[in-house]
């Protein structure tokens, strides 16, 4: 299911002879699986925390759980750690849990929510913001909705234009245009504050 080098297996050991607990392992489960949003995340677990449905891995000195509704996602997985001068580095392979990527066959719809979800809104949450596709047109136009910091950006012309609409084009070439649909009006917290008479960038 999973490999756990000998190094990362070391590296867990030093973690967990550093906290004093007795009993005390490592449980690895996957957030958001099966989306572009996929993560796999480590924690410190006491026997009492495990549900019962986890799989354990006995390793040198300590157990490794995995939650169980994430095992299915972790096939292949392998997780290693690499010294370097500052300390070292863990690395986790886990290459099925983000899913399929959609292919060609795949419908213009589906397509666009993972572009979305897997390249335009991690880039926009630098700046706090996102964006949701809200309905594609019989004739190819995307409407979208910007949300967080991007509702009511003075930038956000520019963000869709350089930005979103350039990636979907590349991505998804049936889409014939890319369209705002947000009230940027009524923005609460927009990343540039559009001022009257004056440039969105002071």
């Amino acid at each position: 299911m999973i490999d756990i080098s000998e190094r990362a297996q070391q590296h867990f050991l030093r973690l967990l002879s550093q906290q004093g607990i007795d009993g005390l392992g490592i449980r690895l489960r996957v957030t958001a699986p099966g989306t572009p949003a996929a993560n796999c995340e480590l924690e410190f677990c006491e026997p009492i925390d495990l549900a019962g449905g986890e799989w354990t891995i006995e390793c040198a000195g300590f157990n490794f759980h995995i939650d169980g509704d994430s095992a299915s996602w972790l096939d292949n997985a392998s997780i290693d750690f690499e010294p370097n001068a500052t300390g070292g580095q863990l690395n986790i392979r886990a290459p099925k849990i983000k899913g399929e990527v959609p292919g060609v066959q795949a419908g213009v719809i589906e397509r666009v929510r993972y572009v979305l979800e897997a390249e335009i809104n991690p880039k926009l949450a630098s700046h706090g913001g996102r964006v949701t596709l809200l309905e594609i047109t019989a004739d190819g136009a995307v409407l979208l909705q910007f949300g967080g910091g991007c509702h009511g950006c003075g930038m956000v012309d520019v963000t869709l234009k350089q930005g979103v609409e350039k990636t979907l084009r590349e991505r998804v070439p049936e889409i014939t245009a890319v369209r705002d649909a947000t009230d940027h009006a009524v923005g609460e917290k927009p990343y540039y504050a559009k001022a009257e008479g004056k440039s969105a960038i002071a």
